[in-house]
């Protein structure tokens, strides 16, 4: 079962890297802020005895130049367990090109969506690797309907820095919690502090079955402070690497794929998105995948649920009252939270196990992984982050 996940991560890594490009949120009318920050704190749901895990990003990015070298530092809460503050590291500047070995699929895309026994008219739509100019996205893959917003980054900061990296080895625990006091100080930025009275999501509880007709059968355990659900699948028969089939299918009641649904979602952006179908609303707790999906798949499938979670926005100075008067803060920070599960047609689910019952489901007991040092870069780092192989 490990080399089947392995392989099914494999393929979904080479296809993000074909097609690593997605829309960003345009920025508003109001000026620039001297430095902006961006907490994702999110919770992975553990797979095959593995506990939940918590997951946290911090991105801080300014227009101004440090004085002398670039350094910063997130001072935490005690409850956070990770020491006094972590660093926030500035990496180097790099091309964003495709490595030289990297090798491209050779077989076909097939598209699918939508929760229902039976896909639906149009599916599902081909795409031939084959047929591609090199480094050109597949057609109708994402739309601008659904942007990633990724805040601070690299490429659109004069300074910049990040954590997780390579200067100091802390893992983020399945007991930390985010609620107290935070601070951010460095050598490019203002200082940033702020409270935080929100911790991280509850953990999803996920469920897959095989129906009489072919289908899968997928719920969950709904979250009370969940604003929406998104699923979505990949598997194939040869993973795309040899000329055979992957697989893609997404919740989405029309063909929407990737871009912002693998990223954190802002309430107001999940509302509009329930309301398009593009996302399911957190009243939903259940959705079936077609027969055709684990047929063209072949049985060889994993999948992900997403349940996007609350926002906290802080500025200095606040918005001003009146629309009139222009507003120059100082800095702003966002802190996303966000919960998401994998999960394998076939294998006990996280509540299976906590239950007792996933050895019964199962057949026999899989060995727990060990966990793996990659340096993710673009979807393709996405795609690992959100199966749960932790970068």
């Amino acid at each position: 079962m490990h080399r089947v996940r392995t392989r099914l991560l494999a393929a979904g890594t080479m296809l993000a890297a074909l097609v690593g490009g997605s829309a960003v949120i345009a920025q508003s009318g109001d000026a620039a802020p001297e430095a902006r920050y961006v907490m994702d704190a999110g919770t992975i749901a553990g797979m095959m005895g593995q506990g939940d895990q918590h997951e946290l990003t911090l991105r801080l990015g300014s227009r101004l130049a440090p004085t002398g070298a670039p350094r910063a530092d997130h001072f935490m809460p005690a409850g956070a367990k990770l020491g006094a503050s972590v660093p926030l590291e500035t990496p180097t500047r790099e091309t964003g090109e495709l490595p030289d070995n990297f090798q491209r699929p050779k077989g076909r895309l097939l598209l699918y969506w939508g929760c229902g026994a039976k896909a639906g008219p149009g599916q599902p739509v081909v795409i031939d690797f084959t047929k591609l100019a090199k480094g050109a996205m597949p057609p109708g893959l994402f739309s601008t309907r659904v942007p990633a917003d990724p805040g601070p980054t690299l490429a659109n900061s004069r300074t910049y820095g990040h954590w997780p990296n390579g200067q100091k080895s802390k893992s983020i625990s399945g007991q930390s919690s985010l609620i107290g006091q935070h601070r951010i100080a460095g050598s490019y930025s203002p200082e940033i502090a702020f409270g935080l009275d929100q911790d991280f999501m509850a953990g999803l509880r996920t469920r897959s079955s095989a129906n009489a007709d072919g289908s899968l059968g997928l719920s969950w355990q709904g979250l009370g402070n969940a604003t929406g659900y998104h699923a979505w699948m990949m598997g194939g028969k040869d993973m795309g690497q040899n000329g055979g089939d992957m697989v893609w299918w997404s919740s989405s009641a029309t063909q929407e794929f990737g871009g912002g649904l693998w990223s954190w979602l802002a309430p107001a952006t999940v509302t509009r998105l329930i309301g398009q179908k593009v996302v399911m609303p957190p009243s939903q707790t259940s959705c079936t995948v077609p027969a055709e999906v684990k047929q063209a798949a072949g049985g060889m499938l994993m999948g992900f649920l997403y349940a996007y979670g609350p926002e906290a926005n802080f500025a200095f100075p606040e918005r001003p009252r009146d629309p009139k008067i222009a507003w120059k803060p100082k800095w702003t920070a966002r802190v996303r939270y966000r919960s998401m599960a994998t999960f394998m047609p076939g294998m006990p689910s996280m509540s299976d196990i906590m239950s007792g019952r996933g050895g019964e489901e199962a057949g026999e007991q899989q060995p727990q992984e060990a966990p793996k040092k990659c340096k993710p870069k673009g979807l393709g780092g996405m795609l690992k982050k959100a199966a749960g192989v932790g970068c």
